[in-house]
């Protein structure tokens, strides 16, 4: 198995560290041709409008929707959520539209508002260490979406299918929980 990461912008190397950490081979991708032989590719947090700005640029912005839309797994975090949003506001902006969501950017706030919380899964049974950085909110989620995890009454963790989107960055915490769920679902066994 081989999981991809956007290396464009972000702290990709936080995912990297995270797959070393529970045994998963993993490159960066930076053009359409790191796309291929992946079972997965995370779309790290960072700014959403740079990400989509040099994922036009360097062709990569249809075949990386190609590649959720034809069944290949893909996690976003934060920024990430962002791009794989159906609509985004504040201010609206494209997306890849790979998850029947709705996201307004910055929903938390600032810079200042960025916190770390404990939040309750579906995942398993104790709660998991969330860091919300200038997080983005879900406005609404499609019926097919399942949301498995909220804070605040807002979902914070959601799956649609083979797309896993998280406001938060599970990243920058000891906890591989999720990282293991979308290593699971890549290998189609979640």
């Amino acid at each position: 198995m081989i999981i991809g990461i956007l290396a464009i912008q972000g702290d990709y190397e936080a995912h990297a560290r995270m797959l070393d950490r529970i045994g998963v081979a993993h490159r960066y991708v930076r053009t359409a041709a790191g796309l291929k032989g992946l079972d997965g590719i995370i779309l790290p947090g960072g700014e959403s409008t740079t990400h989509l700005k040099v994922m036009t640029e360097e062709g990569l912005f249809e075949p990386l929707k190609k590649f959720g839309a034809e069944g290949g797994a893909v996690y976003g975090t934060c920024a990430g959520a962002i791009l794989l949003a159906r609509e985004v506001h504040g201010p609206p902006q494209a997306s890849l539209g790979l998850l029947d969501a709705s996201v307004l950017r910055n929903g938390y706030g600032r810079q200042l508002a960025s916190d770390v919380r404990i939040v309750q899964t579906k995942l398993r049974e104790q709660p998991i260490e969330t860091a919300f950085i200038r997080a983005p909110i879900f406005e609404s989620v499609g019926a097919e979406v399942e949301i498995l995890a909220q804070d605040s009454g807002h979902p914070v963790l959601v799956r649609e299918a083979n797309i896993l989107a998280s406001t938060f960055h599970p990243e920058l915490t000891d906890d591989p929980t999720i990282h293991e769920y979308f290593v699971k679902m890549a290998g189609k066994t979640v």
